[in-house]
């Protein structure tokens, strides 16, 4: 809950508090919490100035690198690299710690992690150690599926890691969780062979990645208030983009199969309720979605009732998110009565 000044003058025109008590509330919330709001993630010229400009930064040294980089040959391209990160964390420390501006400090600390990749990539290039042959241009990074990228993913990820073990900063969380997601899929010609793996296999592996990397970020969630920042947003994202996209190829395309995705995929809107985190509706809306335009184009493609069956469906789904409205904390304390107290540590709170 954010409280404005209007709801202190609210207050004392409803006779709670006086005009000057309502007014040296706010004066005393405001300066205690002043230095907290400044560094709060909000939608502000300054903070889209600094979020965008970091953007910018690392489309820059990663996907928007082109060919003619490599002519700096591998040993230039590691020590471009390593002045970049140098530079990005020596200006970071000085706003972070210094003048406590957390974002664009935290977000210069963010830009010499993104560095990491064009680094090692670099290293290897020069040395000229890969793990299942050239993969060629450092540009192929973001673009193709190999077993050799492997070591430039793990290296961000570690990377990131130390960073946030020493910056408290949530956006750091992102190129952790970029990396692993692509580390789900440059596992799978390491597992399988560069040239062996089929779709199904590839799938498999994103499957059981991605469904560890929620894991984590439930076990994160439930560790690190949200008050404290959402350390566990970027993990949900790309862990979800890893499960959810493998989900298709895991069956064998019969009609059970597309049920059990259909359930699939409510069981995530479901929890996104329960988690209280809108990414898992998305996905999960989406994929509820493509089940019944599949049941509407296939299953019942010459029926005159189905669309009358949805209509109804839609308008019951409609009813009971009314009374869920009206009757939201009859319902909440009726649901948390039937989860044992042993168990109840187990679900996000709002915080």
């Amino acid at each position: 809950m954010r409280l404005e000044k209007e709801d202190f003058d609210w207050a004392a025109e409803e006779g709670i508090i006086s005009p000057e008590q309502a007014e040296l509330l706010w004066e005393a919330f405001s300066d205690r919490y002043q230095e907290e709001n400044n560094n709060r993630p909000r939608f502000n010229f300054a903070n889209v100035a600094y979020y965008f400009g970091a953007l910018i930064v690392i489309s820059a040294m990663t996907w928007f690198i082109s060919l003619a980089w490599e002519s700096f040959g591998g040993a230039g391209m590691f020590f471009v690299a390593c002045l970049y990160a140098l530079g990005f964390s020596l200006t970071g420390k000085n706003l972070y710690f210094q003048h406590n501006l957390k974002i664009p400090g935290g977000l210069l600390f963010t830009m010499a992690v993104a560095m990491t990749p064009l680094g090692i990539y670099g290293l290897q290039r020069w040395s000229g150690f890969w793990l299942q042959g050239d993969p060629g241009i450092y540009r192929d990074f973001y673009q193709w599926i190999k077993g050799s990228w492997f070591f430039m993913e793990l290296g961000t990820i570690l990377t990131g890691l130390i960073a946030l073990r020493f910056v408290k900063f949530p956006f750091l969380t992102a190129p952790i969780a970029f990396s692993l997601w692509f580390m789900s899929m440059d596992l799978t010609p390491l597992i399988f062979g560069e040239d062996d793996f089929n779709y199904k296999e590839r799938a498999l592996v994103s499957f059981w990645f991605g469904l560890a990397c929620l894991v984590v970020a439930y076990l994160i969630d439930l560790r690190i208030k949200r008050s404290r920042g959402d350390f566990s947003f970027w993990l949900y994202l790309f862990g979800l983009m890893s499960f959810w996209f493998s989900l298709p190829f895991l069956g064998g395309g019969n009609e059970w199969d597309w049920f059990i995705y259909g359930l699939t995929n409510l069981i995530l809107m479901v929890l996104s309720v329960v988690l209280k985190r809108r990414v898992f509706m998305v996905f999960g809306g989406i994929g509820v979605f493509s089940y019944l335009s599949h049941l509407s184009y296939v299953v019942f493609a010459n029926s005159i009732l189905f669309p009358f069956a949805l209509t109804l469906l839609g308008l019951l789904i409609i009813y009971l998110g009314v009374l869920y409205q009206c009757y939201y904390q009859n319902l909440a304390r009726r649901f948390d009565s039937f989860i044992p107290q042993e168990l109840r540590h187990l679900i996000p709170k709002d915080r």
